[in-house]
């Protein structure tokens, strides 16, 4: 469990550094080009990102699936919260950018957008690990990512970071943040669900 929830932790500190250069880059298709540095990392070394392992529940669910899934999103929660202070502290103007973005976020969504938000991400994510790990092939990646980003879509783990640096800590941000997990898991889950179905259909 230590094992997975520090793989978990590595991945959390590659998405803040994701998010660190989205904030920084004037031009936001350029920053959500580079922000794919950070999945690309991830798949590469194999670290633990609850919404790239989320989708994958429906192949397999079995206890250890669950604890790797969770231990991924506790250490992914640490990494992310870690260096959002860390950036907030030590780079003050990205503290400001992430507090516009995530004050946005919380004024200007609902509940059901914030979560049909957050499924369409979660299908992005499922569909660029997928690929990478059927494929050999980071396309998925350098397309997925800045789809969802340049969309407005949301990625918990990602906005995790996000309302670390902004400073805001509320019951509010909490419960978004808990929305956005939940939109991603059931977008993640979506489509290998309807690959299921389509499979029991076809057997005679």
């Amino acid at each position: 469990m230590l094992r997975k929830t520090v793989s978990g932790f590595s991945a959390g500190i590659l998405i803040a550094i994701g998010g660190c250069v989205y904030l920084a880059c004037a031009n936001k298709y350029v920053g959500a080009v580079l922000f794919s540095v950070a999945l690309l990392c991830i798949c590469y070394k194999g670290y633990g990102l609850f919404t790239g392992k989320v989708g994958f529940l429906p192949e397999t669910h079995d206890r250890n699936a669950w604890e790797t899934l969770l231990a991924a999103l506790l250490g992914n929660a640490i990494g992310t919260f870690a260096c959002g202070f860390a950036v907030r502290y030590g780079m003050p103007s990205l503290g400001e950018a992430a507090e516009l973005l995530c004050q946005a976020k919380l004024d200007g969504q609902s509940f059901p957008q914030t979560l049909l938000r957050a499924a369409f991400c979660g299908v992005l994510m499922y569909l660029a690990v997928s690929v990478f790990r059927d494929n050999k092939t980071p396309v998925g990646i350098l397309f997925c990512i800045p789809v969802f980003i340049l969309s407005g879509f949301e990625h918990s783990i990602a906005d995790c970071f996000y309302f670390a640096a902004s400073g805001i800590v509320s019951w509010r941000a909490c419960g978004f943040l808990w929305t956005v997990i939940l939109g991603n898991s059931l977008g993640g889950v979506l489509l290998p669900l309807l690959q299921k179905i389509g499979k029991r259909k076809k057997q005679p």
